[in-house]
């Protein structure tokens, strides 16, 4: 069904006359350029007044902008940027062409109308009875736009409501006359009709031309993407060269650098090896004088003595000689903790201490035998740390413990067998040091005073030790 624009403000048109003339001008527009006639849908002809025309023509320019844009034809595109009066003034031709032929773009504006919430749309799209206040004019226009069920008997029906103008109520024309204005309407509108094909194969040629144009941007994206193709893979070509070049670079680093690591390792032997012999060889000479010293002193017939030649001055010169300092003592009493100090300040000393014989004349009627023992080692501990002594404590009765074994960085604990007893480890401790080892004992107990003496050990008194853990 064709649906022209009409004249906006002459009243007449294809339309204006009797049925049987609109209905053969539409038969005549339909077949003017040549094109093929549709086939008319089933149901009675609508025929719209101007009225109705103008009315649905400004509410689709009103919905239009409504509308995702690639929903709106092409020819209407452009209108979009106008307000709704203008631009159903400007595009009243193309826009009745629309709605006539383009059930989708109809479609899309009655969707935008169903979604306002004005009363007469919602009754109009759901069939229901407007009111018999309502415009004809607008139910019309908007039963046209939303096509409900029996959309055409709502339309003849609200069109036989609309009041004649003034200019319908005049004499009737001559039938000659009539014929003349229907045929001068029928010509323009075919010349619009015309005009409008023009416009649509014009824009066809434009998108032809822009089909064209992007055909060949597609082209040269398409050259300049395998350009860039081959450039990539020239570039990774490269890449994987320089990578092998790398690998190759990294091999013989690590050969080298294993080659040099060989050399390292055998260096380092070497000089382990060397310092070994000059360890072996600084011991040998070492032993040599040792021995010769050793062999001298018994070749001479020198036994130990406990004179010094300081005494035998003292004996021949002075009234009433001091008793002679023990030995070693440096003239130091043997209670004064600086003989101590004098006996670790040795070469290599070490102490040997007799643990019990200590801890129960210092500590015995206030500790208990762990809180002894454990004080002790404490203090030892902290002399090896001072000092630079091999430091040995030997307690009696490994059986008879009761707690857990006390333990210091750099003292060793020694705890005596069954059927041993402390004195005894203690000068055995002392026998099997080397000759000219400086030993020094630390025990109150005379018997084991003298034992280790003719070890050739330094015996010193308990007291002078807890002195001297008391003093650091």
């Amino acid at each position: 069904m064709h649906m022209s624009s009409g004249d906006e403000t002459g009243g007449e048109g294809p339309e204006a006359g009797p049925p049987e003339a609109r209905a053969s001008a539409a038969a005549d527009e339909g077949s003017s350029e040549g094109e093929p006639s549709e086939q008319p849908e089933p149901g009675p002809v609508v025929f719209l007044t101007d009225p109705v025309r103008r009315r649905a023509v400004e509410i689709a320019a009103v919905a239009m902008p409504g509308l995702a844009p690639g929903r709106v034809p092409a020819r209407l595109r452009r209108f979009l940027k106008f307000n709704p009066a203008k631009r159903a003034k400007l595009a009243k031709g193309e826009l009745a062409a629309a709605l006539d032929r383009d059930d989708a773009f109809r479609a899309g504006l009655a969707e935008v109308l169903v979604s306002t919430d004005s009363a007469l749309i919602g009754a109009i799209a759901a069939g229901e009875a407007v009111s018999p206040m309502a415009d004809p004019v607008e139910v019309a226009a908007l039963t046209y736009l939303l096509r409900p069920e029996s959309w055409r008997e709502l339309i003849a029906s609200a069109v036989e409501a609309i009041p004649e103008a003034p200019e319908a109520q005049a004499a009737p024309v001559a039938p000659d006359e009539a014929g003349q204005r229907r045929l001068a309407s029928l010509e323009k509108e075919n010349a619009k009709l015309r005009g409008a094909l023009a416009d649509q194969r014009a824009a066809a040629a434009t998108l032809q031309d822009e089909l064209r144009r992007a055909r060949r941007e597609l082209r040269d994206a398409e050259e300049r993407a395998g350009k860039a193709a081959g450039d990539l893979a020239a570039e990774k070509g490269r890449l994987k060269h320089a990578e092998a070049e790398r690998r190759s670079e990294r091999r013989r680093l690590e050969t080298e650098a294993a080659s040099l690591r060989g050399q390292l390792d055998r260096a380092r032997k070497a000089d382990r090896e060397h310092e070994r012999l000059a360890s072996a060889r600084l011991w040998l000479l070492m032993e040599t004088l040792s021995g010769a010293a050793t062999g001298l002193r018994r070749e001479l017939g020198l036994e130990p003595v406990d004179d010094r030649p300081a005494d035998y001055i003292a004996e021949e010169y002075c009234d009433d000689p001091e008793e002679r300092p023990f030995e070693g003592s440096r003239g130091l009493e043997q209670t004064d903790p600086q003989r101590l100090d004098h006996l670790l300040s040795l070469p290599n000393p070490h102490l040997i201490v007799d643990g019990y014989n200590v801890t129960i004349s210092a500590w015995g009627e206030t500790l208990t035998l762990e809180q002894q023992r454990n004080r002790l080692v404490h203090g030892l501990g902290t002399v090896a740390a001072q000092t630079n002594a091999e430091i040995t404590v030997v307690f009696d009765g490994a059986d008879a413990i009761f707690g857990a074994k006390p333990s210091a960085r750099g003292v060793r604990v020694l705890f005596s067998a069954k059927g041993q007893i402390a004195d005894d480890v203690v000068v055995e401790l002392a026998r099997v040091e080397p000759e000219g080892r400086p030993v020094v004992v630390v025990s109150s107990d005379q018997e084991v005073a003298d034992r280790v003496r003719r070890e050739g050990a330094y015996a010193v008194p308990s007291p002078l030790l807890v002195r001297w853990l008391q003093r650091v």
